[in-house]
């Protein structure tokens, strides 16, 4: 490995010169400091990482803590982490990727250490046990997610209020009165994991608002489970004429069992899905979404902490800065079906094909 001695001697200039260089701790003229860059180029120095931490107190790595839980959805919380690596890297800052579920002891362990000089949060809920550490400890953090008190923390989102309102909004102007939400697995719930319990309060408050009738049921995700859940669903509220889905694994399941069942999207019922494009875009049926924009968050995320790190005369970088929720149009959501009628045969008739009376096949 070259040293910075060797790197000296090709530069012609003292080691503490190429140390000054490096570390920008005293004025270096122009012209040495491009003939040390030179040297440094043409050698391949890489700084000794330990030894760099030690001299400037600063590690230049950054901790994501984002748990890999059963009951998530993996892909966009890791499109979020590799969002949040290539800018950390853009910056000139690792990032130190922490998986497990060990809560506040091991964002102690990282930023009590030293290893650690910053911290981002994914997985945040609305009474994160992270967050006393975070205030007390005090390292740069930045959320993905939003806690139910955010002061004095940095926290970036999509606004999921927002968006569960878009939802109910673009199906109740289609005309839909009846809509049941598939949610995320009821363990999500248990923990009042941010995201989805603020979706779940945009839609009651514009259902509320907009004279439609709202059934919100957690569901696990694959075939059975929605199976089952669906199942439920007609039978508590048959007039259900449309579906909100924050439940990636959910949705072709249920695109599925609709066919079976005889009903078709869009014309006997719709779908709209809180998902990322590609999944809503590539769907059976190319859903009508409100999108997760995962690398704009990951990016927005490094952005504001290295912001902090590296100007701390700036100005307070905490606060909240919600991504304004945008809803695409495709093909699964279109008006509900004509309500039946005595002597209207064709709006009497049971979705196609279903015979009048019987349980829907698939239950």
């Amino acid at each position: 490995m070259v040293t910075l001695a060797e790197v000296a001697r090709h530069a012609g200039v003292s080691a503490s010169t190429v140390s000054y260089v490096l570390s920008g701790k005293r004025p270096i003229s122009d012209p040495t400091r491009r003939r040390v860059r030179a040297s440094i180029e043409r050698l391949g120095y890489q700084p000794h990482a330990g030894a760099r931490a030690l001299a400037s107190s600063r590690s230049r790595i950054i901790a994501l803590m984002v748990p890999l839980r059963t009951d998530m959805y993996v892909p966009v919380m890791l499109e979020i982490a590799v969002a949040v690596a290539t800018a950390a890297r853009a910056h000139g800052y690792d990032v130190l990727l922490l998986t497990g579920e060990e809560g506040p002891s091991a964002l102690r362990r990282v930023t009590g250490s030293g290893l650690a000089e910053a911290v981002i949060l994914m997985d945040v809920q609305l009474d994160d046990e992270r967050l006393p550490v975070l205030r007390a400890a005090g390292p740069p953090a930045v959320l993905v997610g939003l806690p139910a008190d955010p002061a004095g923390l940095s926290c970036v989102d999509l606004d999921f209020t927002a968006a569960g309102a878009l939802c109910v909004e673009h199906l109740a102007g289609l005309g839909h009165r009846e809509i049941a939400v598939i949610g995320e697995a009821p363990g999500v719930y248990a923990r009042h994991t941010g995201f989805a319990e603020r979706t779940l309060r945009g839609l009651r408050d514009r259902a509320a608002g907009s004279g439609v009738r709202l059934l919100h049921r957690p569901c696990e995700g694959g075939h059975d489970a929605v199976a089952g859940v669906l199942a439920r669903i007609f039978d508590e509220r048959p007039g259900v004429s449309a579906f909100v889905v924050q439940n990636e694994t959910a949705i072709e399941p249920l695109l599925a069992l609709l066919r079976r069942t005889g009903r078709a999207v869009p014309e006997d019922v719709s779908v709209v899905a809180v998902c990322a494009d590609q999944i809503a875009a590539q769907a059976s049926v190319p859903l009508t979404s409100v999108a997760i924009p995962a690398q704009e968050l990951g990016r927005r995320a490094v952005d504001r902490l290295v912001e902090g790190l590296t100007r701390p005369d700036a100005e307070d970088t905490s606060g909240v800065e919600l991504l304004t929720p945008a809803l695409t149009v495709r093909d699964s959501s279109g008006p509900p079906p004509p309500p039946a009628r005595p002597g209207n045969p064709r709006s009497a008739a049971p979705p196609h094909g279903a015979r009048a009376g019987s349980r829907p096949p698939g239950f």
